[in-house]
């Protein structure tokens, strides 16, 4: 007998149609977003997922319901081909590469949502909003369940609502209203659910350079030093210690010449890439870059007073203020956290952003940046949650160091 006619057919590969939507109450505003995988052939639903997301805006909403519906169908079969249904006219062409993706909080989840299934295993294909109600109706469900603090869970998408809404709209409303008082519990604990893994910022500070041990002002404006061998030993201890620990899955870090060579050396330890993110940025101390405090004091005493005494007031020569920097970190946790949500990640940075980043989730006034001790090359650590919490869990750790 030939061996190649005994050999078995090869197995057709399942096909799946994956339908996901995401919106937002405010545009950023309480966002959330719904998937189901069907099976292509039956139209039969496999799967239903839905999140809160807190505050972030329609389209991070739309990419994440994308990527979870593509999640949900790799679980079920990841040889399976898949056909995406969305209304979202921007994620269908940006998906199928017709589109350029410009906006930096779109392009991680659009790379992420790439590499779910290989290429040429999943096609996408826009239809009207009309069309897509399954999805739209679960992720409108998310966002009213982080509304009234809870978790989205599929009871409260399929059978006693579906069932009444075959009633009318007033059976639907009272089953709905059953739910909801059912659900309606004291929850433990200091407050709500925290809604799902947090996005989880491990604050890395550059090691040191020349200027460090010489406590000189060396922000953003000055000469961008590089690392000293001291640095450099450093960042090779903190790398050793974060693979030990084998939990960071992404490292991002600020422009400058110290926070990539500790970023590299750290990235090529973990196996990763570095991600250059331009608002971990230090401040820009003006025209006291390259002076100590004390030189500082002797030059310019009443603009040091005024900037020690007011977030507003701007180093010499047009620095930077604290506020200034406040706001600059705040939009850029709010775009890393939508960006990285559920995971755990390396933000290499410097003394002002770190700090900033505590100050804020602490919820702390400003002259608290001047409490604050920052060494070279320690860890401190934030997590953010989904209902918009955050929670300090290290500060300054240095104990790699030793």
């Amino acid at each position: 007998m030939n061996d190649q006619a005994a050999r078995p057919a090869a197995r057709p590969a399942r096909e799946f149609v994956v339908e996901a939507d995401g919106g937002s109450r405010g545009n950023p505003g309480p966002a959330g977003y719904g998937a189901v995988v069907l099976d292509a052939a039956t139209g039969e639903t496999l799967v239903e997922t839905a999140e809160y997301l807190g505050v972030v805006t329609n389209n991070v909403a739309e990419y994440r319901g994308l990527l979870a519906g593509l999640r949900a169908a790799k679980e079920l079969d990841p040889d399976a081909d898949v056909r995406v249904r969305m209304d979202s006219k921007l994620v269908v062409e940006q998906m199928s590469g017709r589109w350029k993706i410009k906006h930096p909080d779109m392009k991680p989840l659009a790379a992420e949502a790439a590499r779910v299934f290989p290429p040429g295993r999943v096609t996408y294909e826009w239809i009207p909003r009309a069309d897509n109600k399954h999805a739209d109706r679960l992720a409108n469900e998310a966002m009213d369940a982080g509304a009234r603090g809870e978790q989205w869970s599929p009871s409260e998408s399929t059978a006693e609502l579906d069932a009444a809404a075959t009633g009318g709209v007033g059976s639907r409303a009272a089953a709905d209203t059953d739910v909801r008082a059912a659900k309606a519990v004291a929850s433990p604990g200091w407050g709500p659910p925290d809604m799902g893994a947090p996005a989880t910022f491990v604050l890395l500070r550059h090691g040191e350079t020349p200027l460090t041990p010489q406590k000189r002002f060396s922000g953003s404006g000055g000469s961008d030093p590089s690392l000293s061998a001291v640095g450099r030993e450093q960042a090779e201890k903190v790398a050793a210690s974060l693979a030990r620990r084998g939990t960071i899955e992404a490292i991002v870090a600020s422009p400058l010449a110290r926070t990539r060579e500790t970023a590299g050396i750290v990235a090529a330890r973990l196996g990763l890439e570095v991600a250059i993110e331009e608002g971990l940025r230090e401040t820009d101390f003006g025209a006291w870059e390259g002076l100590t405090f004390g030189e500082v004091r002797e030059r310019y005493p009443d603009d040091l007073d005024a900037w020690l005494a007011s977030p507003d007031a701007e180093p010499t020569g047009g620095g930077e203020s604290f506020a200034a920097t406040g706001a600059r970190i705040a939009a850029t946790r709010d775009k890393l956290v939508a960006a990285y949500a559920g995971r755990t990640v390396l933000l290499v940075s410097h003394v002002t952003p770190i700090k900033t980043f505590l100050q804020l989730a602490l919820g702390a006034p400003p002259e608290s940046l001047f409490r604050m001790e920052l060494s070279a090359a320690s860890l401190s650590a934030v997590a953010y949650y989904a209902d918009g919490g955050a929670s300090v869990r290290l500060f300054n750790e240095t104990s790699h160091l030793r």
